[in-house]
């Protein structure tokens, strides 16, 4: 029987899931979410609740790159990977970044559209970020560290001729597509739970509270609407991320060739109320379901609900215990976990049943007399021993002479780099002396244009004003005084208000000579008093600023 800690970390949350796999039969020991600052000490409190201080942990790769090669399906295994290391360069040098700086895996799958190629999906992250992550866990018992995008297929149940799509919306969503049972392709989208909760906690000031707020949400479709009621306020802010996914997701399923069956939702936001009968509506042959773990079966104790918000974390932990793709391992094994079994160290050796063994034959080491077999033994062993000594410090000798003088040739190189490095920082300094001036001279030529066109725009809106006016007010409605005044707007932008008094015997053509000056746009920001009686006419002052 084997177990394995799964870790799921993004911001401010880590889903974790403890499964253990007994032959054939996989069972979840341990699970929950844990809101976190300091993210060392809430891994300690995950690992002490679980009793995981001895067993595998494997955790999510985060800020990875997805890419697509296609190659020959002639290619032998070697050629394969240097094609592939060479269409990644050719990328890297495209985007203008270094390719030294990142750590790839890839896998194989058949090119769907051609028989005679086949599809690389290739991942890639930051070297710092696979760094940071060793020193996080360094503590602990590190596994693997592999992308979600892949790995979230291990919990679903896949029919050898059953195309499928998994939309795994977390702080961002991954939509992954499987084909004949393999991972085919991933996409990520920038939208996600993320999004959801940044609006949340603006209000809220709690990532928990977020994400109960998520949990207790329900979506009321075309059918239920008119239940929609007060509870349903944060709906403003979840709705538009769901509705910028589904939309994107529909128009990957419309563009692709492949006929799928099912989508399957999970993630954080999948356990919004409804959200597979939202998505089915924009959906009309492929199925949506909420997507739960294969080998879970229901449970009166535990709320199936539970299990699928940390979906990611059981997927995780079952890529630790070998399921999935095990070429996506970016935890490279240490020198030890490479070794063969027969050459790792046994520190039960020299024992037997607990105790010391017993050396079988006495040594005499007395020098009198004839030497027997052992002795002589003994002596060439020394001798050869010294012998190796010997050739060992002459080699070390040699070999740090040869180091010194390397090290004396890097320090006078660091040297005259270091002083080109100096000169090109005082051209640098002087650049940005000019640049700073010409910004300077550009910015004050701006200031001149806008204050000249600020200038002829004050000129003529005045006559264009009382044209429009003209044109707009009705037969039964006087202007008795036009008054200005400038202000300044929100933006800190200077703008003129105009006062209009204007009165008529009718309360009607006053409201239709504030509402023409409206909509046709003769002035912004439109507002009026009350009509007030005076004699026989009616009396209104509209204010508004000058577009």
């Amino acid at each position: 029987m084997s177990s394995c800690l799964g870790l799921y970390i993004e911001t401010n949350v880590i889903k974790y899931a403890k499964v253990t796999k007994d032959h054939e039969t996989l069972k979840i020991e341990a699970f929950g979410i844990k809101f976190y600052e300091k993210i060392g000490e809430t891994l300690n409190q995950i690992v002490s609740e679980t009793f995981s201080y001895n067993i595998p942990i494997s955790v999510n790769l985060s800020e990875e790159m997805y890419n697509y090669f296609y190659m020959f399906s002639l290619l032998n295994k070697n050629d394969l990977k240097k094609a592939i290391d060479t269409e990644f360069e050719s990328y890297c040098y495209d985007k203008k970044v270094n390719r030294n700086a990142y750590e790839t895996r890839y896998a194989l799958s058949n090119d769907i559209d051609d028989r005679d190629k086949i599809k690389v999906i290739h991942v890639s992250t930051n070297k710092a970020t696979i760094t940071k992550m060793l020193q996080t866990f360094n503590e602990y018992k590190l596994s693997t560290i592999t992308p979600t995008g892949t790995s979230i297929a291990n919990i679903a149940s896949i029919k050898q001729k059953e195309n499928i799509i998994l939309v795994n919306m977390e702080e961002q969503t991954t939509i992954t597509t499987i084909v004949k049972q393999k991972v085919y392709n991933v996409d990520k989208l920038e939208e996600g739970a993320g999004e959801v909760f940044g609006k949340i906690v603006s209000k809220e000031n709690s990532y928990s509270k977020a994400y109960e707020i998520c949990k207790n949400s329900t979506i009321y479709t075309m059918e239920g609407k008119e239940l929609q009621d007060e509870e349903n306020e944060y709906l403003d802010y979840i709705m538009p991320t769901l509705y910028k996914i589904v939309t994107k997701l529909q128009d990957y399923v419309t563009n692709s060739t492949i006929k799928f069956d099912k989508i399957y939702l999970t993630g954080t936001l999948s356990v919004i109320n409804n959200i597979d009968l939202y998505f089915q509506e924009f959906f009309e042959t492929e199925k949506c379901e909420v997507l739960k773990p294969y080998f879970v079966t229901d449970n009166i104790k535990i709320n199936i609900k539970d299990y699928i918000e940390v979906n990611s974390a059981i997927a995780i932990a079952m890529q630790g215990l070998g399921y999935g793709i095990k070429s996506m391992n970016f935890k490279k094994p240490s020198f030890a976990e490479q070794l063969p079994d027969w050459l790792k160290l046994d520190l039960s050796l020299g024992k037997k049943d607990g105790k010391q063994a017993k050396v079988g034959k006495k040594i005499n080491m007395s020098m009198s007399g004839r030497l027997d077999m052992t002795e002589r033994w003994l002596i060439r062993v020394t001798a050869g021993v010294f012998m190796l000594t010997i050739l060992y410090s002459g080699l070390a000798i040699f070999l740090n002479n040869s180091i010194n003088d390397k090290i004396n040739e890097a320090e006078e190189l660091n040297n005259f780099t270091d002083q080109q490095i100096s000169l090109a920082d005082n051209d640098i300094n002087l650049i940005r002396a000019k640049a700073n001036e010409y910004d300077q001279l550009t910015r004050n030529l701006q200031d001149i244009e806008e204050q000249i066109q600020a200038d002829m725009r004050a000129k003529g809106a005045i006559p264009n004003l009382l044209m429009s006016l003209a044109s707009a007010i009705p037969n039964d409605v006087q202007i008795t005084e036009i008054n200005t005044t400038a202000e300044t707007d929100a933006n800190g932008d200077e703008v003129q208000r105009i006062s209009i008094k204007a009165q008529s015997r009718y309360y009607d053509e006053l409201g239709y000579f504030k509402a023409k000056i409206q909509e046709d746009n003769i002035l912004n920001d439109v507002t009026s008093t009350q009509g007030q009686k005076d004699g026989d006419f009616v009396k209104v002052v509209i204010e508004g600023v000058l577009p």
